[in-house]
């Protein structure tokens, strides 16, 4: 294809002002090179999730190389990488077991058309909803779960069909290894930024244990990598209600925790190449993937944000790294499987560590003595829920008391100011929203039995938010009718006005000034929800 007609494409599916292709020769060297890392990386991850998925390690490099490929074509962001993931595999563990890998298969086609369906319905603009300690928590959270995830490459099969931890001189090789790609990593962009540090720290220390004859374990000890073309192949389920029974919970929960971190993986991206928006185009692109994936054998995935955070720091910041690293995948399982499975498993425990290292939000120990309890203890919890259980869950718990907190923090800010007009009406200024947690405040600030015959609130300072406040007004004007007293609304907004109407006889007619000119009062009715 060529460059134009490539450049032409690439920027059809490209976010607003994200640049597609690179500029320069230069520029696409450094992204192809950081798409080489990036595959490098992936070869002994996706390995590792499908273990953890109990699905043979090809189905895991499948998904990879395809999810991988169409999120970087028409993603939300260029610069991430999705493949197979452990969020995803340890929910992903029980249906193989039950049911077997075509029902696996199943359900991410399912996973993937329900992606799309969020993406179409725009639902991913929800994402803004996640607070600030939250993401925190997020991001480190996941730097210790891939981090954790590590030290599994410092454990060898044992005597008993099990796994034990490496002692004696192989940990110390391993070690030493490990702390030598750290520190070329470190070392390589003060010399150098021709070629992307990790890569030359992958480079280096292979050629050191293949030039040593090192015993140490590498990429072919956790299987092979070595295959074919995924080929089209349509789950053998059989189409019934009892199919669709027990894939449905397992679509979801991989749906939503598919577009959680990837999502929240966008974000993070997003703050580090400075560009925003994409969200939806990222459900979408999400849930093509995905559903190509399933008629293909692959088992799924999402956006991983160590992959990402090593595409980013090399350099990749176009849609040419992400497809790079793809197709750089696809040719280690049909022509590189034998060099490949040669690198040691320490240099690329090195080059997460680093990554674990740039991931992991440092400023947190200095944030948590500034910010209020509240974000404090939603980013600890965060971050331990993401260790402990998954992100999901973590990222549900996070916005809801973080929602609740703020819910709370309102209801204590309704007030009123009391003064007399003309008439010797008495007027109640509100300040604050009235809303669910407030409408006991709201209801305190009233002394129907003293008050004189009229009574105005004035809501210019406030806001009728929802069902609870409508209940709150009805339950007021129930006690001012009690005592023969009538209760008048002054200054309502335009949306609080069109949800007293929708209350039907709690408001009673009276003539509006369409562009709220000058002051409407309002009479109010008891009983349109019972509550007389």
């Amino acid at each position: 294809m060529p460059r134009s007609a490539l450049a032409a494409f690439a920027a059809a599916v490209s976010p607003v002002h994200a640049p597609a292709f690179p500029p320069s020769s230069a520029a696409a060297r450094t992204e192809i090179l950081s798409g080489l890392t990036v595959a490098l990386a992936l070869v002994p991850e996706a390995v590792a999730f499908a273990f953890v998925a109990g699905v043979h390690p090809l189905v895991g490099l499948y998904a990879a190389f395809i999810v991988g490929l169409i999120t970087a074509l028409i993603g939300g962001r260029p610069g991430m990488i999705s493949g197979a993931t452990g969020a995803l595999a340890v929910v992903m563990v029980s249906l193989v077991a039950v049911h077997g890998v075509e029902y696996l298969f199943a359900a991410v086609v399912l996973m993937g058309l329900l992606q799309i369906a969020a993406g179409l319905l725009k639902l991913g603009k929800f994402i803004r909803l996640v607070p600030h300690p939250v993401m925190l928590g997020f991001v480190n959270g996941l730097a210790i779960v891939i981090g954790l995830a590590q030290l599994e490459q410092f454990r060898v099969p044992d005597d008993h069909g099990g796994h034990a931890w490496i002692t004696g001189l192989p940990l110390a090789t391993m070690l030493a290894l490990v702390a030598a790609t750290m520190a070329i990593i470190w070392v390589m962009p003060r010399l150098t930024k021709a070629i992307p540090a990790p890569l030359a720290g992958i480079a280096i220390v292979t050629a050191l244990v293949i030039g040593f004859g090192m015993d140490v374990p590498r990429v072919g000890d956790l299987a092979s990598i070595q295959g074919g073309l995924p080929t089209f192949h349509v789950p053998s389920v059989p189409l019934t209600l009892e199919t669709l029974e027990i894939i449905i919970p397992y679509a979801v929960i991989l749906a939503a925790i598919g577009l959680i971190e990837s999502l929240l993986t966008l974000n993070l991206v997003g703050e580090i190449t400075g560009r925003r928006g994409g969200a939806s185009q990222e459900c979408v692109a999400q849930g093509v993937a995905n559903t190509v994936t399933g008629f293909f054998g692959g088992m799924g995935g999402c956006a991983m944000i160590g992959q990402s955070m090593i595409n980013v720091t090399s350099g990749g910041r176009t849609r040419l790294a992400a497809v790079a690293a793809s197709l750089f995948l696809l040719s280690f399982i049909l022509f590189g499987s034998a060099p490949i499975e040669q690198i040691p498993l320490a240099a690329l425990v090195g080059v997460m560590f680093m990554v674990v290292i740039g991931t992991f939000a440092w400023q947190t120990f200095r944030v948590l003595r500034l910010v209020p309890t509240v974000d404090a203890v939603v980013i600890v919890l965060v971050t331990a829920i993401t260790v402990a259980t998954d992100l999901a869950t973590a990222v549900v718990a996070g916005v809801i008391v973080s929602a609740l907190a703020y819910a709370w923090q309102n209801a204590k800010r309704i007030q009123a100011r009391t003064s007399f007009g003309p008439d010797g009406a008495k007027v109640y200024q509100i300040e604050g929203p009235l809303f669910f947690g407030s409408t006991d405040g709201f209801a305190e600030l009233f002394t129907p039995e003293t008050d004189p015959d009229r009574v105005i609130v004035d809501f210019a300072g406030s806001r009728v938010a929802d069902q609870s406040a409508l209940a709150a007004i009805e339950a007021l004007a129930a006690r001012y009718e009690a005592q023969r007293k009538s209760l008048i609304l002054r200054h309502l907004s335009r949306d609080c006005h069109r949800l007293l109407n929708r209350a039907g006889q709690l408001m009673i007619d009276s003539d509006d000034d369409p562009d709220y000119g000058v002051a409407v009062d309002y009479g109010v009715k008891a009983g349109a929800f019972g509550g007389a």
